[in-house]
């Protein structure tokens, strides 16, 4: 189940390590994470809840929630934040592990202290950004991220970026973004760089503790703090939401972008943002078959060239609908999900159920910022600032210049003589804008021209690129905005270079030839192409859509063009009836694919019972709803009674889904007691507290 081929990512060539899970020998590759290679191998299941024998998968591959849990060489860890290493022995946390030897007498270290002018906690888009402004100025920065490399989501994200060009390297991958901005930073000797290194809690004498590859405790004191921790998915419940196959898609771009594990064959999607309508791009790229979209609201949320590019591609998307229920095997693995149209308060309508067979489910309902940290700073009267989606959800273009501004401000307070533009905030508020008006308009047929760009961006976004990629100045906004929608200026002279083709981020620009046939019998388009270069070929036949995705008639491949040096994007020209010149968006090659009736809605009753709240607790609606009616308004006391909250994950899932059932409840806001938080956002062995040297021996 891995990715050999894509359109977009090199494929690299990694070392094969050989590690046992269960005792069985297997094959995977070096430095990757264990969730990853069980998967590769074939294992979605990595083994059974205590409580209830409830099969246990990958959820969040953020190191967010505990549904990995595994033990590796005698140590209970979360797999996808721990590398598999030649001979590495994995088992399934099925049984209470043996406890270590008791009559060793381990010896004892000091805690390292280390201090910083800055620390900045998350090496993401904006951490990133930030610790570049404070290393230009020779600002003392040390820079922790809990990953094995620098970039955060930025090396899931295989499309170009929305924004400013200028600003934020619009019109760039995210991938290719990670790159440079990971590149520039190893200039700046001011900048220490500690990588698959935790912030796992913020003290009250305003010391921030650290963990460094799992076993290594110190505890820092910096002058300035910034938070960049980024955000965490939200999630949604339903009967079935805790099967092994529902997981959120930032969890699948991590194991199909970053770790190339085709981690599904037939998914579908929860959630019409950009995540779940990139994701869904995703999944096409990497082979993957994408059944449908479903949105609760009556639109998707998320861009529409985004929406687009799937539709026109043949994936359903279902607005005013929700998911009802997943439904799976005996074994707890996903093997059905049911959608059903909801009204205008979100409640079902029966007879309207639709039944997918699909093995993975995305569920891309929004993000929740990871700011804990933050508030526990502010708290303690630190000097702390915070940056991109930990402090406003937004695209990742957004969360780079917001770690620009940010990054100024704090040198500013260095005393370091550095500029921060008037119009950067007002460009910053823009980036993190959602989406504007949508424009509806007739492209002026030119048919006495040889070339002429027709541009489907109807949407007021963020977004730049092509006007700095037409070389004779002949595309510009409306307006004096970046929101403003593009336009051509129909007294140029098109070149045909392709180039404004090539870096559209929404793929919604394409070049008519309309004299490329005296008789007028076909016309040409240039179109771009992302997708496996070897489903297409020269002379295929190819059914052609409109900007609606609706087939309009057969097209002709006549020539495929490649230029490596810009892009791995492909310029596809291909010919088409004329009367259809104008209508053309581009073409698909799979078709929806059919879905059967499902079975009517569960009684409320049985729907509370079926779904779980807690994932560490395995804490179901019912139980929760039985105490909010019984008078309980104390999360803290919901906890002793029912242990949701209690578990490994610290509560980071099931809180804000509890706090919906208290609304569903009629309850107000202002009656709930909120839970305590933990002195410490991640789980530390106390071993790694006391800094033991001793090596103590595991059961073999």
């Amino acid at each position: 189940m891995r990715i050999t081929k894509h359109p977009i990512l090199k494929i690299p060539d990694r070392k094969a390590v050989k590690f046992f899970f269960n005792d069985k020998l297997m094959t995977g590759l070096e430095s990757e994470p264990i969730t990853s290679s069980l998967i590769a191998n074939g294992i979605s299941v990595f083994g059974h809840h205590h409580l209830d024998g409830a099969a246990q998968g990958i959820f969040c591959v953020n190191g967010q929630c505990s549904q990995c849990l595994v033990i590796a060489d005698g140590k209970t860890v979360k797999g996808c934040m721990t590398e598999i290493s030649e001979g590495l022995k994995v088992y399934s946390c099925d049984k209470i592990p043996e406890l270590i030897d008791t009559k060793s007498t381990p010896e004892f270290g000091e805690v390292e202290e280390l201090s910083t002018d800055v620390l900045i906690i998350g090496a993401g888009p904006s951490g990133i950004a930030a610790a570049l402004e404070l290393g230009r100025q020779g600002i003392q920065t040390l820079l922790v991220d809990d990953k094995t490399s620098l970039g955060g989501k930025l090396t899931l994200q295989t499309h170009p970026f929305f924004g400013s060009k200028e600003a934020c390297w619009a019109g760039v991958r995210g991938i290719d973004i990670a790159t440079i901005l990971s590149d520039e930073l190893q200039k700046f000797f001011s900048v220490r760089v500690m990588l698959k290194t935790s912030a796992v809690g913020c003290f009250s004498d305003k010391k921030i503790g650290i963990v460094e590859h799992g076993n290594k405790y110190y505890l820092v004191t910096p002058k300035s703090l910034l938070i960049a921790t980024g955000a965490r998915e939200r999630t949604v419940t339903f009967p079935g939401c805790d099967l092994v196959g529902v997981y959120g898609a930032g969890a699948f771009q991590t194991l199909v972008n970053r770790d190339l594990v085709q981690s599904a064959k037939k998914l579908f999607i929860l959630g019409g943002g950009n995540v779940g309508l990139i994701g869904a791009y995703h999944a096409l790229q990497a082979g993957i078959e994408v059944l449908g979209l479903a949105e609760g609201l009556p639109y998707c949320g998320g861009y529409k060239v985004h929406q687009d590019k799937i539709l026109r591609l043949g994936v359903p998307i279902f607005t005013s609908h929700t998911v009802i229920r997943a439904e799976g095997t005996k074994e707890g693995i996903l093997e059905r999900v049911t959608i059903g149209a909801v009204d205008q308060n979100f409640k079902t309508i029966s007879g309207t159920e639709k039944e997918f067979e699909v093995d993975s489910l995305l569920v891309a309902v929004g993000l929740l910022s990871v700011d804990e940290l933050y508030k526990d700073a502010a708290k303690y009267g630190m000097r702390a600032y915070v940056a991109g989606d930990a402090q406003a959800i937004a695209e990742a273009s957004a969360a780079i210049f917001s770690g620009k501004i940010i990054g100024r401000r704090i040198a500013k307070d260095f005393g370091a003589n550095v500029e921060i533009p008037p119009e950067w905030d007002s460009l910053q508020k823009i980036l993190e804008s959602r989406p504007g008006e949508n424009h509806t308009y007739q492209w002026p047929e030119r048919d006495n021209v040889r070339i002429y760009p027709i541009i489907r961006c109807t949407q007021e976004i963020p977004c730049d690129p092509c006007v700095h990629a037409c070389a004779k100045n002949l595309i510009k906004l409306k307006g004096t905005s970046i929101m403003d929608i593009p336009e051509f200026d129909e007294q140029g002279v098109c070149t045909g270079c392709g180039m404004c083709v090539l870096v559209c981020p929404g793929l919604a620009i394409s070049l008519l030839y309309p004299n490329h046939d005296p008789d007028k019998k076909v016309a040409k388009l240039m179109l771009p192409y992302e997708l496996d270069p070897d489903s297409i070929r020269k002379a295929q036949m190819v059914s052609c859509v409109d900007a609606d995705g609706k087939e309009i008639c057969e097209g002709k491949i006549i020539d495929i063009v490649e230029r490596k040096k810009i892009d791995q994007r492909r310029l596809i020209m291909i010919e088409v009836p004329y009367e259809f010149r104008y209508k053309i968006a581009t073409f698909k090659l799979m078709s929806p694919r059919k879905y059967s009736k499902g079975s009517p809605v569960l009684s409320s009753e049985a729907a509370d019972e079926a779904t779980i709240i807690c994932r560490c607790g395995r804490v179901n609606k019912t139980q929760v709803k039985r105490e909010i009616r019984k008078g309980v308004r104390d999360m803290n006391t919901l906890k002793a009674l029912l242990y949701a909250g209690l578990g490994a994950c610290g509560g980071k899932t099931c809180t804000q889904l509890i706090k919906q059932i208290f609304r569903e409840e009629g309850i107000s806001p202002d009656e709930i007691t909120p839970p305590s938080s933990r002195p410490l956002e991640a789980e530390v062995p106390l071993s790694v507290f006391a800094d033991i040297k001793a090596d103590i021996k595991r059961p073999k």
